[in-house]
């Protein structure tokens, strides 16, 4: 018999803007019931977790980083002349860990090629995990999201934190914080905040402007 989300989903239409709702001892049944019934367009981020599930509702400063660091992936594709491909906050799951997660954003970029021209969702049990996960991490965070991410073999993470971009590597089965990108080594976690919080202070088309000019500078500096 299916499995009723009916309280699951009253709970979430009434979550506030900002607002978390953790739960415990979810089957996993019950979590994957879920998503179909919520089915696609919805704008809560679920994560789950061995029976723990967590729904975040974003608010308006989660869309606003997420669109400056949509605009800064784009430029480094053009700038680079290199494919990203961006699935937004796609749902990753993995059955046998009993985890799944739906990022604020995230992109492949070293396995991009493999996913270009892929139909249909996608399934980690047999195509990679994106390369990057984005996570705004500014309401109170009741479940920690990075054994998540590394039950799904992301490698990279992007956390903005207070105004602070951090970047943390995937080093064996835990995250360890790293000064530059894996992606793109040459990216420092300083660079990120940098041109991000510019995008909040002056607007996401004059920070994507001022980051391709730093990249095509970048590029015509000879290497020492």
């Amino acid at each position: 018999m299916p499995v009723a989300t009916d309280d699951y989903i009253a709970a979430i239409a009434h979550l506030p803007l900002g607002g978390v709702l953790r739960i415990d001892d979810v089957p996993w049944k019950e979590y994957e019931q879920l998503l179909a019934d919520l089915g696609e367009g919805y704008s809560a981020r679920i994560f789950y977790d061995r029976g723990r599930m967590e729904v975040v509702a974003p608010d308006s400063i989660h869309e606003k980083y997420k669109g400056i660091t949509r605009r800064l992936i784009d430029a480094l594709s053009d700038e680079l002349d290199i494919d990203i491909e961006s699935f937004g906050s796609t749902t990753f799951r993995l059955e046998k860990k009993l985890k799944g997660a739906e990022p604020d954003e995230c992109f492949y970029v070293q396995n991009a090629r493999l996913i270009i021209g892929k139909r249909g969702r996608l399934n980690l049990s047999e195509d990679p995990p994106p390369d990057i996960f984005l996570e705004v991490d500014h309401t109170s965070r009741l479940l920690d999201k990075f054994p998540i991410y590394a039950a799904l073999c992301v490698p990279e993470i992007w956390r903005i934190k207070a105004g602070v971009t951090e970047i943390h590597l995937l080093v064996g089965d835990r995250y360890e914080e790293s000064p530059n990108s894996l992606a793109f080594p040459f990216l420092t976690s300083a660079d990120l905040s940098r041109f991000i919080e510019q995008g909040l202070a002056e607007g996401e088309s004059k920070a994507s402007r001022a980051f391709r000019a730093w990249l095509r500078e970048r590029a015509s500096t000879p290497k020492k």
